[in-house]
């Protein structure tokens, strides 16, 4: 079964060296992005340089570097899902050195009252995907270590937000009404695709996570309601309290 993928105690087959050269060490933090829209506005409001490539058959997405405050930092736009998101940032790591990732995204909301105008700080993501199993012992949560440090954060820059657990999931078209009940049971907030897998490499890597969400469509009781997706997808506050974020951690 997945569950039971983890195997720490052999070394992997496939060595990063030999898509990527030497693993080096240009810089320590970056940002993981979902939005091709925020994505373009760091492009035309930074002077950026392409400092790395995530290579694939089907293209290859650049990883820029611009400079924020005097320190030197990265961006690039990950793939949507929870194995290549993961998988995609250790890549960067190997090709820039970064240690620290400030992650941030949209998300579904379970529980609209509670998230509405708020801003989500995981605490724990449920692991509802596969990638998290190859990396972390089986269990149902995984612990998003740097919460109380993101919510002091928040704390500080007067941004509203809720701290909760997550539901990480590999199929948006499977969010049923039982398993939303189940998971919403559970305490958690909100669905999306990418954090359990991506905590789980990073904790395996000795790598930090940072991550925070904003929810856009809902998923109510009385059904599904998609009016404000575009809006958490490609909002700019998102992308200027990040920014603010990456300057204190």
């Amino acid at each position: 079964m997945i569950i039971h993928e983890y195997d720490p105690h052999t070394q992997p087959m496939i060595d990063l060296a030999a898509f990527y050269g030497p693993k080096k060490r240009l810089l320590d933090k970056c940002l993981i992005l979902f939005s091709k829209e925020i994505h373009d506005h760091l492009l035309g409001r930074y002077d950026c340089a392409v400092v790395g490539h995530i290579g694939a058959c089907n293209g290859v997405t650049p990883i820029y570097g611009f400079d924020l405050d005097g320190e030197t930092v990265a961006f690039y736009l990950s793939p949507i899902g929870s194995a290549i998101a993961s998988g995609t940032c250790y890549e960067v790591h190997w090709q820039t050195g970064a240690t620290k990732f400030l992650m941030f995204g949209s998300c579904g909301s379970l529980e609209g009252e509670r998230t509405r105008g708020k801003y989500i700080v995981p605490t724990e993501a449920y692991r509802g995907e596969g990638a998290s199993y190859y990396y972390a012992p089986p269990a149902d949560y995984i612990t998003i270590r740097t919460a109380d440090q993101v919510a002091a954060i928040f704390d500080a820059l007067g941004a509203p937000y809720v701290q909760g657990r997550v539901w990480t999931t590999d199929s948006m078209l499977r969010e049923t009404a039982g398993l939303v009940q189940k998971r919403r049971a559970e305490g958690c907030l909100v669905v999306e695709m990418e954090l359990a897998g991506v905590e789980a490499l990073c904790d395996f890597y000795g790598l930090t996570l940072y991550d925070f969400l904003e929810a856009g469509d809902v998923l109510a009781e009385s059904g599904y309601e998609a009016s404000g997706l575009k809006s958490a997808n490609h909002h700019l506050g998102k992308l200027h309290l990040g920014l603010e974020i990456l300057k204190r951690i």
